[in-house]
């Protein structure tokens, strides 16, 4: 009881007086941790002097020993010598002694002081006939093994042959006369890594070998030495055999000193630290219940602010019980999604609600989940909303546990994706429309793949040549050619198709065709060959057919890739319009081409009639006024009118055209544009007919129709699909994005919450509440840079200046010239004041901004940093490319996602993942692209195509 009472006086008496008592946890708390400072100090530099003469020991030793091993080389190669003093199979015994020791490099015979013998003597012919007694850097060392008769090395020493190297000299006497000498030539970088120098940890270490310069009388040092010798920072040792020192530096002597004094610093704040505290938790005793009542207010303020993101929650949200499936909690999104208030939801399961078809799967994976066969589960199902129609989601379950890891309840995150099943529906629709437009078409027509006829092509070395080399192999190979025809595989036939030829199915059309070709048709499957290797997307021509009952039809074959296949061809298009009774009609409209000349002037085309030699026109109808404005009196009145007046981007492949099939005399339809008398550009649709009378041309004829609206409206048409096209990858692109970053927040507030729920004590809660807070940012930025790219793609009405480009680069420079100066970074560029540009500026000052900052940012430390803008017009585009030598990006590993949202490649603590995917939304809504260039350790190129 007594003990008691002096304890409890002792405690009141330090509450009375908390400065004092933190003084004397201070003082004790000092004198532990200088205490313990100091004897670490003294114990790590004991054992870092042991380490580093171990080290040096170690390394001597290895030194002893490689040139106790040289020795003995020079000795063994003494033996070789017979007693007339020739040596014996001095090469071969040379050649293995080198292969054997891995420091030596060649070995020598010296009689009489002149090298004679050398293995080996390729690379070593400078120093054949060398006399080592008159040699100014060896006659010393000479002079000094005859007079201790014993092995002497000299060196390091610059070879004649090239390289430093060390030399071991050996005297030899024969019936105790002097016969010269043998020698042992050691690369010096082998010596070294025959001591082990090269393997030291030169983090710590630098190793130096030294000798004294008898010339000189001063003291060379053989390698590089950054750290300078004092007193206490390096070990040596002295190496008689070549008068060698060798020392072991320390590159890091003040190390422990500096982790001393910072030891004793750090105790001397950890001892005021205590001091400060104990202090304060003496002072603290009365506040206690004033601070527990105001967490317990704002622990209740933050379970409304959580209740609100609940129930406002874009996405559905229910807590449900896992063993009978009722509904605990469910949000406002989830009771509006399924059209119920949520006390109707609470008296409802899940099962209650789920479509039958779905049900069984989903009770499997809330067992599966129960019994931790799985963590969590999702999944497509159907709801019965409370007017009984369908509603699909997409549902994510995951469970709940209390402190001893049993489950209470799961947490489902449940996505409405009724809009998105109805799209399904309606594109598998869409595919089975499209599916039965191609087998009902009128118009024959196949889709057939052409892989393999390019993988030969380029086997044959064809694809890319000009094409009259093409024409002339394949000309002069013929069964090359039949071969290719039988690598084409028919993927799918139209019924036209198949009445064209009058077979019943794709396989009888197949064995058909392979023995029953017109001859004719030779030259034509030639040029489609031609149009394959020259990387054509699309080819025409009139051919000919034999169907199964031996008739000939005339046809027109076009031949179409299907976009995406451009460079397998694995899948392409095949129309063969049957022009039978064209090519009939048009033999009759010849022989009565004078009974309709008076209607040819009401034909809605441009009628006409010219020399097929020079194509100057001898007859033009007088649509040409109404079509292009020119009388045809004026397009007569000179012979070169036509050709003059085509559009110059035409002008060349037309007048070519037209003499290719003018030569073969072969009719053609072909579509072209030219100037009409206002200037403005007019789409004519030629179709010309060969005249011909014994075998030979007399004139060509032909209608121009004007096609220009539909010219229009077909640009129109590709426009619209082109941009539809992008927005839905935009729109799919972007679900997926909110997809998931909402669901990882929400998912993380959901067990967040539960477990505040669930917390036992007040700190337990600050700290879940604090992750909450986290969370909650989180989720607010996410939110933030959401709403900004939606701003970017949705933004179709940009306001686009001219604008100068050098004083938003020069803003930009000024922006960054903090980071700029603290990197070192010299900023290069050939922008100017005369370059302008047609671009927003807002969207051109932030891609100019994360662009150049991304530059920055990654510079790489080791070097000087360079960061290059430069400007560039390219075949009519404009192009910006910043290029930096920084650290540079592995492409092989984050190619996919150096533009993706959220995707970072680097640990640098700036790294969001959201800047270079705004840059690319940017660039695109401006009608650009951007490309990047980049190698690890090299750096990083971003290439810019402004419009």
């Amino acid at each position: 009881m007594k003990v008691q009472t002096y304890w409890s006086k002792i405690l009141n008496w330090h509450i009375i007086n908390p400065r004092f008592s933190g003084l004397i946890v201070f003082v004790f708390l000092a004198i532990v941790f200088s205490i313990t400072a100091v004897r670490q100090f003294l114990s790590e530099t004991e054992m870092k002097n042991t380490k580093r003469a171990n080290t040096l020991e170690l390394i001597n030793r290895n030194i002893e020993q490689s040139l106790k091993n040289d020795y003995i080389t020079a000795l063994t190669l003494a033996l070789t010598i017979n007693d007339e003093g020739v040596p014996q199979d001095f090469e071969e015994i040379g050649k293995k002694l080198v292969s054997s020791s891995p420091s030596i490099s060649a070995v020598q015979l010296v009689p009489n002081g002149i090298i004679k013998y050398t293995y080996p003597a390729e690379g070593n012919e400078a120093a054949m006939d060398l006399n080592i007694f008159k040699a100014e850097h060896t006659k010393k060392d000479v002079l000094k093994t005859l007079k201790f008769r014993k092995m002497v090395f000299s060196g390091p020493l610059e070879l004649k042959q090239g390289g430093r190297a060390i030399i071991g000299r050996l005297p030899v006497y024969i019936k105790g006369k002097f016969w010269g000498f043998t020698a042992v030539i050691i690369s010096l970088d082998k010596f070294l890594d025959a001591a082990g120098a090269n393997i030291i940890d030169h983090s710590k270490y630098e190793f130096q070998l030294s000798k004294k310069n008898y010339r000189t009388g001063a003291t060379d040092l053989f390698i590089a030495q950054k750290t300078k010798f004092t007193k206490d920072n390096f070990v040596k040792k002295i190496i008689p055999e070549g008068e060698w020192e060798i020392y072991l530096i320390d590159k890091q002597t003040n190390r422990l000193m500096i982790n001393l004094f910072v030891s004793l610093f750090l105790g001397l704040i950890l001892a005021i630290t205590f001091a400060m505290l104990t202090i304060l938790l003496l002072k603290r005793a009365t506040q206690l219940k004033v601070l527990v009542d105001k967490q317990a207010l704002n622990i209740k303020d933050n379970e409304i602010k959580f209740k609100t993101i609940f129930d406002q929650a874009a996405v559905g949200i229910a807590n449900v019980n896992g063993r009978t499936g009722q509904f605990i909690e469910v949000n406002n999104y989830f009771c509006k999604m399924l059209g119920y208030t949520q006390e109707e939801m609470k008296l409802k399961t899940f099962q209650s609600i789920t479509h039958l078809d779905d049900l069984t799967e989903d009770l499997d994976n809330v067992k599966k989940l129960k019994d931790r066969e799985i963590e969590e589960y999702s999944m497509e199902k159907r709801y019965f909303s409370k007017n009984g129609a369908i509603v699909w989601a997409n549902l994510t379950v995951t469970p709940l546990f209390n402190q001893d890891q049993k489950q209470i309840s799961v947490i489902g995150i449940i996505e409405d994706i009724t809009a998105k099943k109805a799209n399904e529906e309606l594109l598998k629709k869409n595919e089975n429309h499209f599916k039965a437009l191609f087998d009902d078409s009128p118009l024959p027509i196949r889709e057939e793949d052409y892989s393999a006829v390019k993988i030969e092509l380029a086997l044959l070395g064809l694809m890319n040549k000009p094409e009259d080399e093409i024409n002339t192999f394949l000309i002069a190979n013929p069964l090359i050619v039949e071969k290719i025809r039988n690598l084409i595989k028919i993927n799918h036939t139209n019924k036209a198709f198949l009445n064209l030829y009058k077979v019943n199915s794709s396989k009888q059309l197949i064995a058909f065709r392979k023995n029953n070709r017109p001859a004719s048709t030779v030259g034509h499957f030639i040029k489609l060959l031609i149009a394959i290797a020259t990387n054509k997307q699309k080819f025409q021509i009139d051919t000919s057919i034999i169907d199964i009952e031996n008739v000939l039809h005339h046809i027109t074959f076009k031949w179409n890739i299907i976009e995406g296949y451009e460079n397998s061809l694995a899948k392409t298009i095949i129309t063969s319009e049957d022009i039978t009774e064209r090519k009939d009609a048009e033999k009759i409209i010849q022989r009565s081409q004078e009974k309709i000349q008076s209607l040819i002037d009401t034909v809605d085309g441009i009628v006409w009639e010219c020399n097929p030699s020079s194509f100057a026109f001898t007859f033009v109808s007088k649509k040409v006024e109404e079509i292009l404005g020119y009388t045809a009196e004026e397009w007569l009145a000179s012979p070169t009118f036509w050709s003059d007046h085509i559009y110059e981007e035409d002008k060349e492949p037309i007048i070519d055209f037209c003499k290719f099939k003018t030569d073969r005399m072969e009719d053609h339809d072909f579509e072209y544009r030219m100037v009409a008398k206002n200037n403005s550009i007019v789409w004519l649709r030629d179709i010309v007919t060969v005249v011909t009378e014994n075998d030979k041309i007399i004139n060509l004829r032909g209608i121009m129709i004007d096609i220009t609206k539909t010219k229009e409206v077909e640009k129109h048409l590709k426009d619209s699909f082109n941009l539809v096209s992008e927005q839905n990858k935009r729109l799919l692109n972007f679900s997926y994005i909110v997809s998931h970053n909402l669901r990882s927040h929400t998912s993380n507030i959901t067990s967040l919450t539960d477990l505040i729920q669930h917390s036992e004590t007040a700190e337990e809660k600050d700290e879940l509440i604090d992750l909450l807070k986290l969370v909650s940012n989180a989720l607010n930025d996410t939110l933030y840079n959401l709403n900004e790219v939606v701003n970017i793609q949705t933004n179709l009405n940009l306001i686009v200046e001219k604008i100068k480009l050098k004083p938003y680069l020069d803003n930009t420079l000024t922006i960054l010239r903090n980071e700029i100066r603290a990197n070192d970074i010299t900023i290069n560029s050939n922008i100017t004041n005369a370059i302008t540009i047609q671009y927003n500026p807002a969207y051109l000052e932030s891609i100019l901004y994360n662009m150049i900052s991304n530059a920055v940012r990654y510079c790489d430390k080791i070097r000087q940093c360079e960061v290059t803008i430069n400007y560039s017009c390219e075949e009519g585009v404009k192009y910006l490319s910043i290029s930096d030598n920084g650290i540079g990006i592995d492409l092989n590993r984050n190619g996919d996602k150096i533009f993706g949202m959220y995707k970072t490649f680097t640990d640098h603590v700036d790294s969001k993942g959201i800047g270079l995917f705004i840059t690319k939304n940017q660039i695109e809504a401006m009608g650009g692209s951007v490309t990047v260039e980049s190698e690890l350790g090299k750096g990083t190129t971003f290439k810019i195509q402004l419009a």
